[in-house]
């Protein structure tokens, strides 16, 4: 694969921005989601064989991947530069970069959003022999729904109703900021399409990632519930 670059630009300075990429607490309320291994993902990706500029406007970790900051007027442009993968790891390269799509908007949604809550999240992937996809099996039609920054309003197939703001749009991942995820404010959903891929994914598969502020253990639980039911409806082979 080619090396691509990811950019969002963050309504923060680069202190900041740079805090979340060093400093393992901060790291954890951005970076994928909570998990057992969690911690060990952290260490191994930003700390064992990283490289740091002077400036901290540059880090550099393994594979050939880096973060680059560059100040300007209204914040910070983040920009992750994916290294070239080889060997083994090529069939996961695809996958990677879109995990870090993911990642870094979540990183601006967290310092714009909910720079002092606890993001609490909940997770659920699955493939789908039928090649089921993701925004049909949802009732979402894109072609209807608003630019980002835009406001909408949509009633699932899982019965739930949200609305919010559209975060961000790439062909495979629609992120929505969701009123009911977080006490004070909204939350972030990030829906994916995950395509087949040989020796790695036998059916194309969804993944989905909500990311919660302040709600109540059960709360979390409900959306917890919707989601796992929605994905061992459509998309059951793990």
């Amino acid at each position: 694969m080619d090396t691509a670059q990811l950019s969002v630009l963050i309504n923060a300075d680069a202190e900041q921005v740079w805090l979340m990429l060093r400093e393992p607490a901060r790291i954890a309320e951005w970076h994928g989601w909570q998990t057992e291994g969690l911690d060990d993902e952290i260490r191994q990706i930003y700390y064992d064989n990283v490289k740091e500029s002077a400036d901290h406007l540059r880090l550099d970790m393994s594979r050939g991947d880096a973060f680059t900051l560059e100040p300007r007027p209204d914040g910070t442009l983040l920009t992750m530069t994916r290294g070239t993968t080889t060997g083994e790891w090529a069939k996961y390269d695809d996958d990677i970069t879109e995990g870090w799509c993911m990642f870094i908007q979540q990183l601006k949604f967290k310092l714009e959003r909910h720079p002092h809550t606890p993001r609490r999240t909940v997770y659920a992937d699955g493939t789908s022999a039928a090649h089921t996809k993701l925004w049909d099996a949802l009732g979402i039609d894109t072609g209807w729904l608003p630019d980002p920054g835009e406001p909408y309003k949509l009633t699932l197939t899982t019965g739930a109703t949200l609305s919010g703001k559209v975060w961000y749009r790439t062909d495979t991942q629609l992120g929505l900021t969701v009123a009911d995820y977080a006490e004070h404010g909204d939350g972030l959903l990030i829906l994916a399409r995950r395509p087949r891929v040989e020796g790695l994914r036998e059916h194309p598969g969804a993944q989905v990632l909500a990311s919660t502020f302040g709600l109540g253990a059960a709360a979390l639980d409900s959306i917890g519930a919707q989601w796992d039911t929605f994905m061992e409806t459509h998309y059951p082979d793990a």
